[in-house]
């Protein structure tokens, strides 16, 4: 129940709490680093309605920082506010054992670990349900249901370096890609600027909220660069300071960068981010005195499976909240901090939505599972597929992207397809087949859209085109196979 991004995410939850904010204040702030494609209407529920839902938590008994008795609040990048709740550095790990210990606390709720879908059960664009792997006893359970609720997280697992858990597949959308929804915007991946870089250390997040509170970036001859880069420095969005570290590494030929804590003091440093010291010690690295190694790491998918501001995908009965969904909220680039409150927000618009529509997902005809040729592979030609694709992704579908690297990536996917086998179910096959789907699924999108804008960067399109780009990029699965995209419009 614990393995999610929700448990990792450190920094906090942006919501316009404070007396000296606003949520006109958080809604400007949203659309400045959507980069021109936040869909309005999505932006405003979110900070409108963000705040109740974050009542809602804290009464459920999450604990965030306080001082005297009173929340208490961060600045990160891009914002202009002091607005971010955290409960030290693992803010959500409070949020997801918030909302753990509510859901074992409910009887009306089963609770299935070490399951897995392998595909959703459709019929004439209507999802009644899903086919599903019992990891334990090696079996298939078909399950019906009226509503269908995707909430599977992000994809940061299809490249080689990520802040994501290992579970981080992008089965959601490759599931509902393959039902026949439409995804949206998943050129726009957000690479955070400050993963831990230590050979054989996992790429380990250095929260935004460090450098929200001073801490300042180094290249390896000790010189700060930030300011060379952006007038925000180390509080430019994050797509601006992911790139500049690049470059930086690229001119003093290196593999990482240092994040330098010294202009905070020792003691605030390990009060205010635990969780970074004790993970950091564990190297060797004692943050409040020595200079963290950091490098950019896949962290976020703005992009995903396509919903209005209710949760509903294009096919009717199936819904999505949270990573896996695109209603438009974050648009080129997520502002920071507000990934726990969109799953939070568009998560409780589902339910209101779902409770009004339940009766009306009853039809008659007999269900069948219409995706037979796309199970999953035997287990002798996955092995190493996982990997494959990263490599792919990572050098060619990364941070930097131009036209020659993105057709050499989908041709590596055909040929890599080519040598699979269709057999029999297991975990690993599954995300075999996910992960190669979420992968061809970023580098078209990445394709199409000749301009670089937010998470998206071409070094053959090098500026931004709202003439001809100012629009969001949607893919469609053909019924008789490959991959449709066109444009649709920012709202």
């Amino acid at each position: 129940m614990g393995d999610t991004n929700t448990e990792r995410a450190q920094g906090g939850i942006a919501a316009a709490i404070h007396s000296a904010d606003s949520p006109t204040l958080h809604r400007a702030d949203t659309l400045e680093a959507g980069a021109g494609l936040c869909n309005v209407d999505s932006v405003e529920v979110l900070v409108n309605e963000g705040p109740d839902r974050v009542r809602e938590l804290i009464e459920m008994g999450a604990n965030f920082d306080r001082l005297d008795g009173e929340l208490t609040f961060t600045r990160e990048a891009a914002h202009s506010r002091r607005r971010i709740l955290h409960a030290g550095d693992s803010t959500g790990g409070e949020i997801q054992n918030t909302l753990a210990r509510n859901v074992m606390a409910n009887q009306d709720i089963e609770f299935l670990e070490n399951h897995m879908v392998v595909d959703l059960l459709t019929q004439d664009g209507v999802c009644y349900g899903a086919l599903v792997w019992n990891d334990v006893t090696k079996e298939i359970f078909t399950y019906y249901a009226q509503n269908i609720i995707l909430a599977t997280g992000g994809a940061g697992q299809v490249f080689l370096n990520t802040t994501n858990p290992e579970v981080a597949t992008g089965d959601g959308v490759a599931l509902a890609f393959r039902a026949g929804a439409t995804v949206m915007d998943t050129e726009f991946v957000q690479f955070h600027p400050t993963a831990l870089f230590l050979p054989g250390a996992p790429r380990f997040l250095i929260s935004e909220a460090v450098r929200g509170e001073g801490a300042i970036l180094r290249n390896i001859h000790g010189e700060r660069f930030m300011p060379r880069y952006h007038p925000g420095a180390e509080l430019a969005s994050r797509d601006i300071v992911a790139r500049a570290i690049i470059r930086e590494m690229a001119a003093t030929n290196s593999t990482h960068a240092y994040l330098d804590l010294s202009p905070m003091a020792g003691e605030k440093v390990k009060k205010r981010f635990p969780t970074i010291t004790k993970t950091c010690a564990q190297y060797g690295i004692d943050i409040s005195r020595e200079m963290i190694p950091v490098a950019p790491a896949a962290h976020y998918m703005m992009g995903g499976v396509e919903t209005n501001i209710y949760g509903e995908t294009s096919v009717e009965g199936l819904y999505a909240c949270g990573e896996v969904a695109c209603q438009g909220v974050h648009g080129a680039n997520r502002l920071a901090s507000n990934s726990l409150l969109d799953g939070l927000v568009f998560g409780h618009r589902i339910v209101e939505c779902a409770r009004t529509k339940a009766a009306g997902n009853q039809r008659a005809g007999t269900v069948h599972f219409n995706n037979t040729n796309l199970l999953p592979y035997k287990p002798q030609s996955i092995a190493g597929v996982k990997a494959k694709v990263q490599d792919i992704m990572w050098n060619d579908v990364g941070i930097v992207r131009e036209v020659e690297g993105l057709r050499k990536a989908l041709e590596k996917f055909d040929r890599l397809e080519a040598g699979l086998k269709h057999a029999v179910c297991s975990v690993e096959g599954i995300e075999a087949c996910n992960v190669i789907i979420v992968g061809r699924l970023i580098a078209e999108a990445a394709l199409a859209r000749t301009e670089s804008r937010g998470g998206h960067y071409r070094s053959d399109f090098t500026m931004r085109d709202d003439v001809h780009w100012k629009t969001h990029v949607a893919l469609r699965r053909n019924p008789g196979g490959g991959i449709s995209a066109f444009k649709h419009e920012v709202t």
